[in-house]
């Protein structure tokens, strides 16, 4: 018995290896048919003018004038989309385990397509592209329906947490999985703001939700992980400094999305501002800044937010920055690692 449930473990191991190949394969395949068309009509990222914490991007502004004059063009998550659902579609759709990662990727990935079809055609004031308003109304009619299908045909209905084990919550299900999904994917978006940041970033976190797949035998999940790291590995190929092209909203709020997904299906919320610190960070950054500029006149903690910003005010080149931050994201998914493998031994 234990000799069968090797090999059947290894082949599924194989499988998903495969999938992880040939997701970064075939992005790498897409990504010359993306900068074609993508430097003939010009899809480039206009430079906003207005902070995320409130007030004139000063700051941001001033890191950032010549890479924004090189123009570069954005949406390139389209690459990374495209070969995720291509290899999803034909080689590990699941009902139980696939469906609704993959139904989110492209719903959240949708909408940012067309925020980042709108900041290309606009004039760069402001933060260029749809409303904030409008975007966040429809991305919550999207993730609403990931959560209705998340109780009503997967049956989910209990949350697991430390030392509660599980907590049975009903249909507050489907608001907490609103809560999760929205928040990762914003925190996820504030991530995407330095060249090859967010791909490092993503990496880390997907190889171990990946591992955490295998280990809870959820083997189609863990493989819909690694095709996301293959692409993400093709996508950051091009996009470490200098960056040849932006994954855009329809990258970062496609992923985010996911991931947030993921962290429900295998029910390890509790582990996912472990392994997503960085994004906990980056995004508690801009919040403090806000409050600060609210409440003492204008006045900011960080110079600039998020916090990979403020790091490139005070002197870090940004590829430093970016390592550096590669290199916690690393940490921080081992740790969660750990704390879970923990929690499986108790």
């Amino acid at each position: 018995m234990n000799t069968l449930h090797l090999a059947i473990t290894t082949d599924n191991l194989i499988h998903i290896l495969l999938l992880g190949f040939i997701g970064f394969v075939l992005s790498m395949v897409i990504t010359p048919i993306y900068t074609t068309v993508a430097y003939k009509q010009q899809w480039w990222k206009r430079q906003r003018t207005e902070a995320w914490s409130g007030g004139t991007a000063t700051v941001y502004n001033k890191l950032h004038a010549e890479k924004h004059k090189r123009h570069i063009p954005t949406m390139a998550g389209l690459i990374f989309v495209a070969s995720i659902t291509l290899v999803t579609l034909f080689g590990n759709l699941s009902r139980g385990q696939t469906w609704l990662p993959l139904a989110g990727m492209l719903g959240a990935g949708l909408i940012g397509l067309v925020d980042d079809a709108m900041n290309i055609r606009s004039s760069g004031k402001g933060i260029a592209g749809m409303t904030a308003r409008a975007k966040f109304g429809l991305y919550s009619l999207v993730v609403l329906a990931g959560g209705w299908w998340f109780y009503a045909k997967l049956g989910v209905t209990s949350l697991y947490l430390p030392g509660m084990h599980h907590l049975y919550v009903g249909i507050g299900i489907i608001a907490i999985f609103w809560l999760v999904v929205i928040a990762t994917a914003i925190s996820v978006n504030f991530s995407d703001g330095l060249d090859g940041l967010a791909g490092g970033l993503l990496t880390s976190s997907f190889v171990a939700y990946a591992i955490i797949a295998v280990v809870e035998q959820k083997f189609a999940l863990a493989g819909f992980c690694l095709t996301v790291v293959g692409g993400l590995l093709s996508y950051t190929w091009f996009n470490i400094y200098p960056a040849r092209f932006f994954m855009g909203d329809v990258g970062s709020f496609a992923l985010g999305t996911a991931l947030g997904i993921i962290a429900l299906q295998t029910d390890t919320v509790y582990l996912l501002p472990i392994i997503g610190a960085v994004y906990v960070v980056e995004t508690g950054s801009v919040i403090i800044n806000r409050l600060s500029r609210k409440l003492r006149n204008g006045k900011k903690v960080f110079l600039s937010s998020p916090i990979h910003h403020h790091f490139e005010a005070i002197g870090w080149p940004e590829t430093k920055v970016t390592m550096r931050f590669w290199i916690l994201g690393q940490m921080a998914s081992v740790i969660g690692l750990i704390v879970f493998l923990l929690g499986k031994q108790g």
